[in-house]
């Protein structure tokens, strides 16, 4: 099984967990987080642009891939990703190279799936 596969399995298990918790305020931090990607004065690329380079800064692998694949199923090109990671490397500095590989390895990976037909869902 692919990593992001097992990843979005993985995602999909725990969310339904902590949401059956039925705590008012993890709802309402589910909620606009959701909220914060839709579309407004900003549009929803570049609102997954701009979450994609701030969790590549704060060194979160689960959000990258999580940003990574919104942008590829929003449609966005490896190079328009890959301005985006310079900007969180240029940001972020030395300490986020790790991160930026581990997005690069999910980058081919998806692009990979993309080829096999295989279409990762997260909302």
């Amino acid at each position: 099984m692919s990593d992001l596969v097992a990843f979005q399995a993985h995602r999909r298990r725990m969310n339904e967990r902590i949401l059956s918790s039925d705590h008012l305020g993890i709802k309402r931090f589910f909620h606009l987080d959701a909220r914060a990607y839709e579309e407004g004065a900003l549009d929803r690329r570049t609102k997954e642009l701009l979450g994609l380079v701030a969790s590549l800064v704060l060194r979160c692998d689960d959000c990258v891939d999580y940003h990574l694949i919104q942008c590829v199923n929003m449609g966005l090109s490896n190079e328009e990703l890959y301005d985006a990671l310079n900007v969180g490397l240029v940001v972020g500095g030395s300490i986020v190279i790790p991160h930026l590989r581990h997005a690069f390895a999910r980058i081919d990976e998806l692009r990979h799936l993309q080829e096999q037909g295989i279409h990762l869902e997260l909302r």
